[in-house]
């Protein structure tokens, strides 16, 4: 498994890449986050910013191994790959765990796309839209699949190197609930029961 630490340079990295492509934001619920200036360009980039995997035999052993255990979610052979694709690269353009992204999901929006909470957070990893309009990109979707994890994997690197890689403390930031463990001990259960490597 991949470390989920880094420091300086996996913050450059991030922000040099997780803010690299066309589309692409989290389930902050505090109106103080969308003030946070340097959230804010780090998004801002990582809407401007390919393939994640080493060589094809790791993204084959990966795709495989992932994809039988997200058949439980998502039925279509096809949708499940491309997904997994998806999730792995913005995980590692965000210096993240492609296991703990998908964990977060897991528990976000059981991989449904098209999820919105009652707070209004939307998409697979339940992304607040005022981040759109912090932005610049008003016009975004979140619904979008690539916009959703683009934006949600910058925002859960950003509380990782806030909270110096502890992920009680990132995840709860994430989740709008700093203090509390109940949803990182979900997260974290899901990683261990469905998405740890065997």
């Amino acid at each position: 498994m991949r470390p989920i630490i880094n420091s300086a340079l996996s913050r450059t990295v991030l922000m040099l890449a997780v803010l690299c492509s066309p589309t692409a934001l989290a389930n902050v619920s505090t109106p103080a986050a969308a003030h946070d200036p340097e959230l804010r360009k780090l998004l801002t980039e990582a809407i401007e910013s390919a393939d994640s995997f080493e060589n094809r035999f790791d993204a084959e052993v990966w795709l495989v191994d992932m994809s039988s255990r997200l058949k439980k979610f998502v039925d279509d052979e096809q949708q499940r790959l491309t997904l997994l694709r998806g999730i792995h690269r913005e995980a590692s353009r965000a210096n993240l765990v492609p296991e703990l992204v998908l964990a977060v999901i897991e528990i976000e929006s059981h991989f449904d796309h098209f999820a919105i909470s009652t707070a209004g957070a939307q998409g697979l990893m339940q992304v607040m839209p005022f981040w759109l309009k912090e932005i610049g990109r008003p016009d975004d979707n979140l619904v979008n699949i690539n916009t959703n994890l683009r934006m949600g994997c910058t925002i859960l690197r950003y509380y990782m190197d806030m909270e110096k890689n502890d992920l009680h403390k990132a995840l709860a930031r994430y989740n709008g609930s700093a203090g509390s463990r109940k949803y990182s001990n979900k997260v974290l259960e899901a990683l261990r029961v469905n998405w740890h490597k065997r």
